[in-house]
């Protein structure tokens, strides 16, 4: 049995539940125990909150490819079990921790960064208090451009339900836990093959298919992997433009990935929901019916203005709290509090009632 191993960080650095299910990604899933499992990094990973610390556990991958031959799986899961026990006697794997920091971006003090968003906006300073703990993921950027490619005109449920069958149709298999497989998001040159698209249609991605197969192959054909991790290199307009040649990218997804994995904090992908919230600082573009290019590029601007280079950052946790999933939680743990402010109450007025009755019974024998 995996072991919980305890990365220090408090919940005001991180809020697991803000940041896994707020629309950064789409591979995490949340049990009754409020135990979160997601796969990165070749790896199913098990995570457990506290006041104080993050629990963790990791199970590794058995293979690197779904097509090896079962004598070379077999195999594989024999090395990969010992290395298994080897971790396991040795304690904390500090590569696992390294990973799941900088998965979360740890090495940025978010207390410093609240603070100063905080000062430059009293709306920000408010919704801090209650949506404390957001983080933007450092995803990898293969799976941050294929599950927002599938984000087109969708819901969250939608889009998990589509990358995991990507995930089942080409991933390698990383592992079995609680009696479910897991698979490893697909490489670039998986998804580019001319047989992807007629597939994904099946498995009914709609329109989707053609752009998933048809940006796979442009990124081969401008060095794959290479080519996405020059792109954070690049300045950040330049590396919006590269991506919004790709079939099926256009600013918003192509802003979620140079926000979500290129290192582009700065970037600040609008659609009608930010729309939305933006009107409350830019009252004049409610005239508009829709996001144009020029409202698109004037709440960029107002944002990174108003927030500096993290602005991407900032407007996500004011996005967070305006879904009305997070709204309802709020206002649930508010009604929780109340109601046991007001039992604290009730018992304080008992208690006075009760000794003021035997202080009168004291008085009167």
């Amino acid at each position: 049995m995996a072991v919980w191993r305890t990365l220090e960080c408090s919940c005001k650095d991180l809020q697991l539940l803000l940041t896994l299910s707020g629309g950064q990604c789409f591979r995490w899933h949340k049990n009754e125990d409020g135990e979160w499992t997601g796969v990165f990094a070749q790896r199913i990973w098990t995570l457990k909150q506290t006041d104080d610390n993050i629990l963790y556990q990791v199970q590794y991958a058995v293979t690197s490819n779904a097509k090896e031959s079962k004598t070379a799986k077999r195999q594989k899961a024999v090395e990969s079990h010992k290395k298994n026990e080897s971790r396991t006697r040795n304690g904390n794997s500090v590569d696992d921790e390294k990973i799941l920091r900088n998965y979360f971006r740890l090495d940025t003090p978010l207390d410093e960064l609240y603070s100063k968003w905080s000062e430059k906006d009293p709306n920000f300073k408010e919704i801090a208090a209650k949506f404390y703990g957001v983080r933007m993921l450092r995803q990898h950027p293969v799976e941050n451009i294929f599950s927002f490619i599938c984000s087109s005109n969708n819901n969250i449920s939608r889009i998990s339900s589509m990358v995991e069958k990507m995930c089942l149709l080409y991933g390698s298999e990383v592992g079995k836990k609680n009696n479910q497989v897991y698979y490893a998001f697909p490489d670039v040159d998986q998804l580019a093959d001319p047989s992807v698209e007629q597939d994904l249609r099946k498995a009914g991605f709609g329109y989707r298919a053609k752009f998933i197969q048809k940006s796979a192959a442009m990124i081969l054909s401008q060095g794959g992997q290479s080519w996405l991790e020059s792109l954070q290199d690049k300045p950040y307009e330049e590396a919006k433009s590269a991506l919004m040649e790709l079939p099926g990218i256009g600013a918003k997804v192509a802003d979620c990935i140079c926000l979500m994995s290129l290192d582009h904090l700065e970037a600040i992908p609008v659609d009608t929901h930010v729309w939305q919230i933006s009107c409350r600082y830019l009252p004049h573009l409610q005239k508009y019916k829709s996001v144009t290019e020029r409202v698109y590029n004037e709440i960029g601007d107002y944002f990174r203005a108003l927030y500096g280079p993290y602005a991407g950052w900032a407007h996500t946790v004011l996005f967070c709290a305006d879904l009305k999933m997070f709204q309802e939680k709020t206002q649930v743990s508010k009604r929780k509090a109340s109601k046991a402010q007001g039992k604290e109450e009730i018992g304080a007025e008992l208690k006075r009632k009760k000794g003021k009755k035997m202080l009168q019974e004291k008085v009167t024998d």
